[in-house]
């Protein structure tokens, strides 16, 4: 063989071993792409609660029991607005039995939302709320609330559920309404049979 033919050899050698490291660098570099999204997904909801929490404006209420006031501020008034919603598939009826109400801030309400399972068989609902403004969540303070547990209704059985709660004296001054949004979702286990 020529000294030619063994340059060209070489150099086609060459070629193809930078082709080879080409592609694997390639791959390697979709392999650790992929790892980091997958990794940056699953952090995405854990990042964005604790990012909705420090802002405010998220709208969702603290979801343990709090105390009553000590101190309500007679002197002002806050419209308190209340809606439900039920997610596609649930079939029951579920709404406040008032869905307005004018308090004083830090003074203790009860109202009541009615809830009606229209299936034949039991089931379970969770109702989730959340608070607009966003920024006046963590003034919606809820002493007791059905959206604490979840809720089993027999096939046909309707209930009344409570919900006891107060207005942060440290309201805002230009938050005067505020609207408690309540979603209802099945809640039952799937695959398995409602046993009490």
């Amino acid at each position: 063989m020529s000294s030619a033919e063994k340059k060209a050899e070489h150099k086609t050698d060459i070629e193809q071993n930078t082709k080879r490291q080409g592609k694997q660098r390639s791959f390697w570099s979709l392999v650790v792409m992929s790892v980091a999204m997958f990794g940056f997904a699953f952090a995405l909801v854990p990042l964005y609660d604790v990012f909705c929490d420090l802002t405010g404006i998220n709208g969702k209420t603290a979801n343990t029991p709090t105390e009553q006031s000590e101190r309500i501020v007679s002197d002002r008034k806050v419209t308190v607005e209340f809606v439900a919603y039920i997610n596609p598939g649930m079939q029951w009826t579920f709404e406040p039995q008032i869905t307005r109400i004018v308090v004083n801030p830090g003074e203790t309400k009860t109202i009541k939302y009615a809830a009606r399972n229209l299936t034949a068989t039991a089931s379970i609902g969770q109702a989730v709320p959340s608070v607009s403004p966003g920024l006046a969540a963590r003034y919606f303070n809820k002493i007791e609330c059905f959206c604490f547990n979840h809720q089993p209704l027999e096939a046909g059985e309707s209930a009344e559920l409570p919900l006891v709660f107060y207005i942060d004296p440290d309201l805002p001054e230009d938050i005067n309404t505020l609207t408690l949004a309540y979603t209802l979702y099945d809640a039952q286990p799937t695959g398995t049979a409602l046993t009490q």
